[in-house]
């Protein structure tokens, strides 16, 4: 049987999040799958699953700062601000030089106002902002502040036969930042247009590349499990839920006590008055629950019971 946790798993190009979950739960041999942070189909990369009670875990980790490795093409704008949708307008990026580009990133970078892209999963009026742009309906979505911690060129790339400027780029984000919105604000910027070619999400709060697993090796492992007559999901690289919270969040050690307290769903004191989201975690090093310790009780905001066979 999988074990609750988390699975990390690097998503390939041209799948969905929702395929991957569907994927997962084969893999995993069971339904209690879900995602933290949606990607979109052109971009690979950190892919959070939660497997089993830590299905729970994952609003948590929805909030969490997000960095990505990108591609910006100027001199092209397109309908969806990335390469699956159609060119809208070109202009000639010849005259685009390094110091401009430094510079418009630059003014991208830090506390912004960012409207996200009219492509988004947002909802209008309960329905998804994507679905209104593809059923033909001009959508023009509201500002919203995000932060951009880190903006940096990794390299610079004249295509003269189609006359754009390629910019390779590092960000680090806000939860809620839309990284395609940045390839179009910075063309517009320079008076070129500009949409994303290529997005590697490189790491999910602290969860990067290096613990993440393609997806064909996760298949692998369950394809074997079922070749050897054993169930899916034994064997797979899942983080244990303490392991994973005491990786992400500030941590209260509670006794016994406090853990049979909490999960009898009365509260305890308050160990780190003022944080809004702590990770209780017990004796054995399993996570108890998400505790909001803004004041001096501790209030639970979901409580991990111990798994029963």
């Amino acid at each position: 049987m999988v074990a609750d946790g988390l699975l990390v798993v690097d998503k390939p190009a041209g799948w969905t999040s929702h395929d991957v979950v569907a994927k997962a739960r084969w893999v995993c041999g069971t339904r209690k799958v879900g995602h933290a942070g949606t990607l979109d189909p052109l971009a690979t990369g950190v892919l959070v699953l939660g497997i089993g009670r830590a299905t729970k875990l994952l609003t948590y980790l929805v909030g969490c700062d997000k960095a990505y490795t990108a591609t910006i093409r100027l001199g092209q704008a397109t309908v969806t601000d990335d390469a699956e949708g159609e060119v809208t307008a070109t202009a000639s990026a010849a005259g685009v030089t390094e110091a401009s580009v430094r510079a418009g990133i630059a003014a991208l970078t830090g506390a912004i106002q960012q409207v996200p892209s009219s492509v988004s999963a947002i909802k209008v009026d309960g329905k998804r902002s994507y679905a209104r742009v593809r059923g033909g309906e001009a959508v023009a979505l509201a500002s919203r502040p995000v932060r951009v911690s880190r903006f940096g060129v990794l390299a610079l790339r004249a295509d003269d036969a189609l006359d754009v400027l390629d910019v390779d780029v590092d960000v680090e984000v806000s939860s809620g930042t839309y990284v395609r919105a940045l390839a179009r604000d910075l063309g517009a910027a320079l008076g070129v247009g500009g949409h994303l070619t290529a997005l590697r999400r490189t790491r999910v709060g602290r969860f990067g590349l290096d613990v993440a697993q393609p997806l064909d090796r996760l298949v692998a492992l369950a394809e074997q499990a079922v070749a050897v007559g054993e169930p899916r999901g034994g064997g797979l690289p899942v983080v244990p839920m303490g392991v994973a919270a005491r990786a992400q969040f500030v941590v209260h050690a509670v006794s016994a006590d406090e853990a049979r307290t909490i999960g009898y769903g009365q509260r305890i004191t308050s160990a780190l008055v003022g944080e809004p989201v702590v990770a209780a975690i017990g004796p054995d090093g399993d996570l108890v629950a998400m505790l909001d310790e803004t004041r001096a009780q501790a209030r639970s905001l979901v409580v991990f019971p111990v798994a029963t066979a």
